[in-house]
């Protein structure tokens, strides 16, 4: 096993990401947003938890500039939660979390959802590749290695 104490929990991505999203519920509000829901009851709904908790998730989600809150009503007063530029950033994941339970959770009555590109109509399987050779880029083609935000060791 290779050593990485060059990465700490204090600056690694993974773990400050999943301070954020790395919750079950706000995964789900996620997948939500993604699939166009946008008004709390109707979140709430599709979620299935406890009122408190989505407005707890929610307020974390705008409070980190992933949702936006936005009026849709004036009485009485409603706002709908809407995906900001960082928030769409988080779309490989939610698809990458998909796939994955596609695969092995649901191998024998198939994806509650597939994917369509609204482009050409297809319908796809998005997977990452190396932006240089085009190559897959699955976990044994890959290695980390610390880059410029890894701590100095001897600090």
């Amino acid at each position: 096993m290779p050593d990485q104490r060059w990465l700490r929990n204090e600056v690694c991505s993974v773990a400050g990401t999943l301070e954020i999203i790395g919750e079950r519920w706000t995964l789900l509000v996620l997948r939500e947003a993604f699939l166009g829901t946008r008004r709390f009851d109707d979140i709430q709904r599709n979620v299935g938890c406890a009122r408190n908790i989505l407005a707890d998730r929610l307020r974390t989600l705008v409070a980190n500039g992933i949702l936006e809150r936005r009026p849709y009503q004036d009485r009485p007063p409603r706002s709908e939660y809407r995906l900001t530029a960082k928030g769409l950033d988080l779309y490989p994941i939610i698809v990458s979390l998909m796939q994955w339970g596609d695969r092995y959770l649901c191998a024998e009555r198939g994806p509650a959802i597939v994917l369509e590109h609204k482009e050409c109509g297809h319908e796809v399987t998005p997977e990452l590749v190396c932006p240089h050779c085009g190559e897959p880029a699955h976990a044994r083609a890959m290695r980390a290695r610390p880059g410029p935000g890894a701590m100095n060791e001897s600090a």
